[in-house]
């Protein structure tokens, strides 16, 4: 497995995951698995952010603590829809970030993202100083995971800088991410299989952004 590729190996995390693979999961029960995940998934992630040494007095005496590089710029950028199921636990995690959202949706023919939503031209100030978790539940064929990481990229942030965080990757999902941006990290809660002829993972949960929504008929 590529180094940059981190799986968050836990009895709670499997727990959960199971919960949400069962198809007979209803929408409110997925939700709160689905939470409990993305802390994981969170606090995984956010192990790379960059710490200084500072000064705080306890109620015994003054001593030095980590703190979080108060001087760095932190972006969350959900996938829409089904990326915004993490973007509560991580405005919770990390009450100091921006969320930018990146609209795009899967073209069910050609399997290529359609973008619809982007206001982040511009948007970013010292490039080297910023931070970006990419948030995406399902990492299938990476198509719309590269448009994104390319997003910010292009943007002049170092590909070091970023973390894409998924529920469940396929592996054809991970070599396209890794192929065309090798210092990429990727922090996910499984690798699954494979993709089916649809651009589904197997054995998967399905479309994540339906069951999160309840929008499965």
């Amino acid at each position: 497995m590529n180094k940059n590729v981190f799986v968050v190996n836990h009895p709670l995390v499997a727990h959960n995951l199971t919960i949400l693979r069962d198809k007979n999961t209803d929408c409110e029960k997925f939700n709160c698995a689905l939470k409990r995940i993305s802390y994981a998934l969170f606090f995984e992630g956010t192990r790379f952010l960059p710490t200084v040494e500072a000064s705080v007095s306890t109620p015994i005496c003054d001593t030095k603590s980590s703190m979080i590089n108060p001087d760095i710029e932190i972006i969350v950028s959900p996938i829409l829809r089904a990326g915004l199921a993490f973007s509560d636990i991580a405005q919770e995690i990390l009450p100091f970030c921006h969320i930018h959202h990146l609209g795009m949706y899967r073209n069910e023919a050609t399997l290529e993202p359609i973008w619809y939503y982007n206001k982040m031209k511009g948007k970013i100030k010292n490039p080297e100083c910023t931070y970006v978790f990419v948030l995406d539940p399902m990492l299938a064929t990476g198509n719309s995971g590269y448009d994104a990481v390319h997003n910010f990229v292009k943007q002049n942030i170092p590909v070091e800088n970023i973390v894409f965080i998924s529920l469940i990757s396929a592996p054809e999902g991970i070599s396209r991410l890794n192929a065309a941006y090798p210092g990429l990290k990727i922090v996910t809660s499984k690798i699954d299989e494979q993709l089916n002829e649809k651009g589904y993972i197997v054995p998967g949960l399905g479309d994540a952004g339906d069951r999160i929504f309840n929008t499965v008929y």
